[in-house]
Protein backbone atom coordinates (compact mmCIF):
# COMPACT_ATOMS: atom_id res chain seq x y z
CA UNK A 1 0.00 0.00 0.00
CA UNK A 2 1.27 3.48 -0.88
CA UNK A 3 2.35 5.43 2.18
CA UNK A 4 -0.11 8.08 3.36
CA UNK A 5 0.99 11.70 2.99
CA UNK A 6 1.00 13.47 6.37
CA UNK A 7 1.82 16.98 7.57
CA UNK A 8 5.29 15.66 8.41
CA UNK A 9 5.68 14.47 4.82
CA UNK A 10 4.87 17.98 3.64
CA UNK A 11 7.29 19.60 6.08
CA UNK A 12 10.02 17.19 5.02
CA UNK A 13 9.60 18.18 1.37
CA UNK A 14 10.99 21.59 2.34
CA UNK A 15 14.18 20.25 3.87
CA UNK A 16 14.72 17.75 1.04
CA UNK A 17 14.01 20.47 -1.57
CA UNK A 18 11.51 18.16 -3.25
CA UNK A 19 8.61 19.88 -5.00
CA UNK A 20 5.07 18.74 -4.20
CA UNK A 21 1.69 19.19 -5.85
CA UNK A 22 -1.74 20.39 -4.74
CA UNK A 23 -5.05 20.19 -6.64
CA UNK A 24 -8.63 20.87 -5.67
CA UNK A 25 -11.39 18.25 -5.74
CA UNK A 26 -15.06 18.38 -4.80
CA UNK A 27 -16.41 14.86 -5.35
CA UNK A 28 -15.41 11.30 -4.51
CA UNK A 29 -14.28 10.03 -7.90
CA UNK A 30 -12.44 13.13 -9.07
CA UNK A 31 -10.58 12.90 -5.77
CA UNK A 32 -9.91 9.19 -6.41
CA UNK A 33 -8.36 9.83 -9.83
CA UNK A 34 -6.31 12.78 -8.57
CA UNK A 35 -5.10 10.70 -5.64
CA UNK A 36 -4.09 7.81 -7.89
CA UNK A 37 -2.21 10.27 -10.12
CA UNK A 38 0.10 11.02 -7.20
CA UNK A 39 -1.05 14.49 -6.15
CA UNK A 40 0.26 15.13 -2.63
CA UNK A 41 -2.45 17.39 -1.19
CA UNK A 42 -6.09 17.43 -2.24
CA UNK A 43 -7.77 20.67 -1.27
CA UNK A 44 -11.52 20.99 -0.97
CA UNK A 45 -11.26 24.61 -2.02
CA UNK A 46 -13.96 27.19 -1.42
CA UNK A 47 -13.52 27.73 -5.16
CA UNK A 48 -16.22 25.06 -5.40
CA UNK A 49 -18.66 27.89 -4.66
CA UNK A 50 -18.05 29.11 -8.19
CA UNK A 51 -16.95 26.07 -10.19
CA UNK A 52 -19.36 23.52 -8.68
CA UNK A 53 -22.28 25.51 -7.29
CA UNK A 54 -22.36 28.46 -9.67
CA UNK A 55 -22.09 31.19 -7.03
CA UNK A 56 -20.65 34.56 -8.00
CA UNK A 57 -17.69 34.35 -5.62
CA UNK A 58 -16.20 32.16 -2.91
CA UNK A 59 -17.75 34.16 -0.06
CA UNK A 60 -21.18 32.69 -0.83
CA UNK A 61 -20.47 29.20 0.50
CA UNK A 62 -20.85 28.14 4.13
CA UNK A 63 -19.39 25.57 6.50
CA UNK A 64 -22.33 23.14 6.19
CA UNK A 65 -21.82 22.91 2.43
CA UNK A 66 -18.04 22.51 2.80
CA UNK A 67 -18.62 19.64 5.23
CA UNK A 68 -20.72 17.78 2.65
CA UNK A 69 -18.03 18.10 -0.02
CA UNK A 70 -15.33 17.15 2.47
CA UNK A 71 -17.13 13.88 3.22
CA UNK A 72 -17.38 13.12 -0.50
CA UNK A 73 -13.72 13.83 -1.27
CA UNK A 74 -12.38 12.00 1.78
CA UNK A 75 -14.14 8.80 0.68
CA UNK A 76 -12.16 8.79 -2.56
CA UNK A 77 -8.68 9.38 -1.13
CA UNK A 78 -6.18 6.81 0.16
CA UNK A 79 -2.77 8.50 -0.14
CA UNK A 80 -3.02 12.30 -0.39
CA UNK A 81 -3.35 14.71 2.51
CA UNK A 82 -6.93 16.05 2.48
CA UNK A 83 -7.32 19.71 3.46
CA UNK A 84 -10.56 21.67 3.68
CA UNK A 85 -10.66 25.37 2.88
CA UNK A 86 -12.55 27.03 5.74
CA UNK A 87 -15.10 29.37 4.15
CA UNK A 88 -15.91 33.01 4.79
CA UNK A 89 -17.05 33.74 8.37
CA UNK A 90 -16.64 30.13 9.50
CA UNK A 91 -13.73 31.00 11.79
CA UNK A 92 -14.21 34.72 12.42
CA UNK A 93 -17.02 34.89 14.99
CA UNK A 94 -15.05 33.45 17.90
CA UNK A 95 -12.20 31.07 18.58
CA UNK A 96 -14.70 28.60 20.04
CA UNK A 97 -16.88 28.56 16.92
CA UNK A 98 -13.77 28.35 14.73
CA UNK A 99 -12.63 25.21 16.56
CA UNK A 100 -16.14 23.74 16.30
CA UNK A 101 -16.41 24.39 12.54
CA UNK A 102 -12.89 23.13 11.82
CA UNK A 103 -13.54 20.08 13.98
CA UNK A 104 -16.54 19.23 11.80
CA UNK A 105 -14.22 19.03 8.78
CA UNK A 106 -11.83 16.72 10.59
CA UNK A 107 -14.72 14.47 11.61
CA UNK A 108 -15.88 14.53 7.98
CA UNK A 109 -12.52 13.10 6.89
CA UNK A 110 -10.17 16.05 6.36
CA UNK A 111 -6.60 15.78 7.62
CA UNK A 112 -6.30 19.54 8.07
CA UNK A 113 -7.88 22.92 7.29
CA UNK A 114 -6.82 26.06 5.44
CA UNK A 115 -7.22 29.47 7.08
CA UNK A 116 -6.76 32.84 5.33
CA UNK A 117 -4.96 35.84 6.76
CA UNK A 118 -2.36 36.77 9.35
CA UNK A 119 -4.05 39.16 11.80
CA UNK A 120 -3.60 38.77 15.54
CA UNK A 121 -7.05 37.18 15.77
CA UNK A 122 -6.23 34.64 13.03
CA UNK A 123 -3.00 33.79 14.82
CA UNK A 124 -4.99 33.11 18.00
CA UNK A 125 -7.36 30.86 16.05
CA UNK A 126 -4.49 28.90 14.52
CA UNK A 127 -2.77 28.50 17.88
CA UNK A 128 -5.95 27.07 19.37
CA UNK A 129 -6.56 24.75 16.41
CA UNK A 130 -3.05 23.33 16.44
CA UNK A 131 -3.16 22.96 20.23
CA UNK A 132 -6.17 20.62 19.93
CA UNK A 133 -4.63 18.60 17.10
CA UNK A 134 -6.08 20.23 13.98
CA UNK A 135 -3.34 20.82 11.36
CA UNK A 136 -3.55 24.21 9.65
CA UNK A 137 -2.41 25.44 6.23
CA UNK A 138 -1.97 29.22 6.14
CA UNK A 139 -2.83 31.54 3.24
CA UNK A 140 -1.25 34.97 2.58
CA UNK A 141 -0.84 37.38 -0.31
CA UNK A 142 -4.13 37.80 -2.13
CA UNK A 143 -6.77 36.36 0.17
CA UNK A 144 -10.07 35.88 -1.73
CA UNK A 145 -12.24 36.14 1.38
CA UNK A 146 -10.97 39.74 1.74
CA UNK A 147 -11.88 40.50 -1.89
CA UNK A 148 -14.17 43.40 -1.02
CA UNK A 149 -11.65 44.95 1.36
CA UNK A 150 -8.77 44.55 -1.11
CA UNK A 151 -10.80 46.19 -3.85
CA UNK A 152 -10.63 43.35 -6.36
CA UNK A 153 -8.23 40.69 -7.63
CA UNK A 154 -4.99 42.58 -7.01
CA UNK A 155 -1.41 41.31 -6.89
CA UNK A 156 0.08 41.53 -3.39
CA UNK A 157 3.66 41.95 -2.22
CA UNK A 158 4.84 43.99 -5.19
CA UNK A 159 7.32 46.11 -3.22
CA UNK A 160 10.09 45.10 -0.81
CA UNK A 161 8.11 46.68 2.02
CA UNK A 162 4.99 44.72 1.09
CA UNK A 163 7.00 41.49 0.80
CA UNK A 164 8.52 42.15 4.22
CA UNK A 165 5.03 42.52 5.66
CA UNK A 166 4.07 39.13 4.22
CA UNK A 167 7.24 37.66 5.74
CA UNK A 168 6.30 39.18 9.11
CA UNK A 169 2.83 37.62 8.94
CA UNK A 170 4.22 34.31 7.65
CA UNK A 171 6.64 34.03 10.56
CA UNK A 172 3.73 34.58 12.96
CA UNK A 173 1.81 31.80 11.19
CA UNK A 174 4.90 29.59 11.41
CA UNK A 175 5.20 30.22 15.15
CA UNK A 176 1.47 29.50 15.58
CA UNK A 177 2.06 26.04 14.10
CA UNK A 178 0.99 26.00 10.43
CA UNK A 179 2.50 23.19 8.36
CA UNK A 180 2.54 25.16 5.10
CA UNK A 181 1.51 28.53 3.66
CA UNK A 182 -0.23 29.32 0.36
CA UNK A 183 1.09 32.46 -1.34
CA UNK A 184 -1.49 33.72 -3.82
CA UNK A 185 -0.90 36.28 -6.59
CA UNK A 186 2.49 37.37 -5.33
CA UNK A 187 5.25 38.39 -7.79
CA UNK A 188 7.77 35.60 -8.34
CA UNK A 189 10.74 37.53 -6.90
CA UNK A 190 8.79 38.39 -3.77
CA UNK A 191 7.58 34.82 -3.36
CA UNK A 192 11.16 33.55 -3.68
CA UNK A 193 12.29 36.04 -1.03
CA UNK A 194 9.44 35.01 1.31
CA UNK A 195 10.03 31.29 0.75
CA UNK A 196 13.72 31.58 1.62
CA UNK A 197 12.85 33.26 4.93
CA UNK A 198 10.59 30.44 6.15
CA UNK A 199 11.08 26.96 7.55
CA UNK A 200 7.63 25.72 6.50
CA UNK A 201 6.87 25.04 2.82
CA UNK A 202 5.21 27.67 0.64
CA UNK A 203 2.60 26.76 -1.95
CA UNK A 204 2.36 28.93 -5.04
CA UNK A 205 -1.05 29.96 -6.30
CA UNK A 206 0.14 32.31 -9.01
CA UNK A 207 3.32 33.08 -7.04
CA UNK A 208 5.86 31.74 -9.52
CA UNK A 209 8.40 28.96 -9.69
CA UNK A 210 10.38 29.32 -6.48
CA UNK A 211 7.80 28.21 -3.92
CA UNK A 212 8.05 24.68 -2.56
CA UNK A 213 4.80 23.56 -4.20
CA UNK A 214 2.12 24.55 -6.70
CA UNK A 215 -1.67 24.58 -6.35
CA UNK A 216 -4.31 24.97 -9.03
CA UNK A 217 -8.07 24.62 -9.21
CA UNK A 218 -8.75 21.28 -10.91
CA UNK A 219 -11.50 22.75 -13.09
CA UNK A 220 -8.90 25.08 -14.63
CA UNK A 221 -6.48 22.19 -15.15
CA UNK A 222 -9.16 19.96 -16.70
CA UNK A 223 -10.73 22.71 -18.82
CA UNK A 224 -14.12 22.39 -17.17
CA UNK A 225 -14.76 25.94 -15.94
CA UNK A 226 -15.39 28.31 -18.86
CA UNK A 227 -15.99 31.64 -17.10
CA UNK A 228 -12.34 32.69 -16.93
CA UNK A 229 -8.84 31.24 -16.74
CA UNK A 230 -6.34 32.87 -14.37
CA UNK A 231 -3.02 33.94 -15.94
CA UNK A 232 -1.18 31.49 -13.67
CA UNK A 233 -3.34 28.44 -14.52
CA UNK A 234 -2.47 25.88 -17.19
CA UNK A 235 -5.16 23.96 -19.06
CA UNK A 236 -4.15 20.30 -19.51
CA UNK A 237 -7.40 19.06 -21.04
CA UNK A 238 -10.80 20.08 -22.33
CA UNK A 239 -13.40 18.34 -20.21
CA UNK A 240 -15.96 20.97 -21.11
CA UNK A 241 -15.73 19.96 -24.78
CA UNK A 242 -15.68 16.25 -23.92
CA UNK A 243 -18.81 16.52 -21.75
CA UNK A 244 -20.58 18.52 -24.46
CA UNK A 245 -19.66 16.05 -27.21
CA UNK A 246 -20.69 13.00 -25.16
CA UNK A 247 -24.01 14.58 -24.17
CA UNK A 248 -24.71 15.67 -27.75
CA UNK A 249 -23.94 12.22 -29.17
CA UNK A 250 -26.19 10.61 -26.56
CA UNK A 251 -28.97 13.08 -27.36
CA UNK A 252 -28.62 12.40 -31.08
CA UNK A 253 -28.60 8.63 -30.54
CA UNK A 254 -31.73 8.72 -28.37
CA UNK A 255 -33.64 10.84 -30.85
CA UNK A 256 -32.53 8.78 -33.86
CA UNK A 257 -33.27 5.46 -32.15
CA UNK A 258 -29.62 4.35 -32.08
CA UNK A 259 -29.72 4.11 -28.28
CA UNK A 260 -30.37 1.68 -26.77
CA UNK A 261 -29.07 -0.98 -29.12
CA UNK A 262 -29.91 -4.69 -29.04
CA UNK A 263 -26.88 -5.28 -26.80
CA UNK A 264 -28.15 -2.74 -24.28
CA UNK A 265 -31.58 -4.20 -23.53
CA UNK A 266 -32.69 -7.18 -21.43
Amino acid sequence: MTKKVTVNTIKNYKSSKEKFSVLTAYDCYTAKYIDEAGIDIILIGDSLAMVALGYENTNAIGADEMEIFTRAVAKGVKRALVVTDMPFLSYHKSIESAVENCGKMIRAGANGVKIEGGSDYIISVIEQLTSVGIPVMGHLGFTPQFLNQLGGYKIQGKTREAADEIVRQAKKLEKAGVFSIVLEMVPEDSAKYITEKLTVPTISCGAGRYCDAQVLVSDDVFGKYPEFKPKFARKYGDMGKLIYECAKQYNDDVKSGKFPSEEEVF
